[in-house]
């Protein structure tokens, strides 16, 4: 399971709208071992394409330098789709290089909604989970979970302190 802050969210989602009709990616760094994102990174879609997304190969090497400089690593790995779900494609499957990161997706195809789903993807296999998004600047106990796609019997949804 993926546990955000909302406001790490709202960052990731309005990068994605802003660089929309192309896909928007960056990384969600966090202290390394934690498994807990703390740092939006957005980065450049070196490619400016509506159906697929690069980063600078540059601004990558600066942004992972930067990260094992504070002892970080990237927890999430996101990019949008701009007209399909938020799903993996098969070339997004085929560049995920980091076996512990979640990889984040945001559809920006329907601009009344925000769909975000988190997948694991480990050696071509995908794996969807939970995303938790915790709303801290509410109340921490607070949560509201997000797995767009399956049935309700498999979402976790967990609201407390209301």
């Amino acid at each position: 399971m993926l546990s955000i802050d909302r406001s790490i969210v709202d960052a990731i989602v309005a990068h994605a709208r802003r660089d929309h009709p192309d896909e928007a990616c960056g990384v969600v760094a966090g202290p390394a071992g934690s498994d807990t994102p703390t740092r939006h990174i957005p980065m450049d879609n070196a490619a400016r394409s509506m159906t697929f997304y690069e980063f600078d190969s540059m601004e990558q090497l600066r942004v992972w330098r930067e990260m094992d400089d504070r002892d970080e690593e990237p927890v999430v790995i996101y990019h949008s789709h701009t007209a399909t779900e938020a799903y993996p494609s098969r070339t997004d499957i085929s560049f995920a290089g980091e076996p512990g990161a979640h990889y984040l997706l945001v559809s920006t195809r329907d601009p009344g909604s925000e769909e975000i789903r988190s997948f694991r993807i480990v050696d071509g296999v995908v794996t969807e989970e939970p995303v938790r998004i915790v709303d801290a600047g509410v109340d921490p106990h607070a949560v509201q979970s997000y797995m767009f796609g399956q049935s309700p019997a498999t979402v976790d949804y967990e609201c407390s302190g209301r």
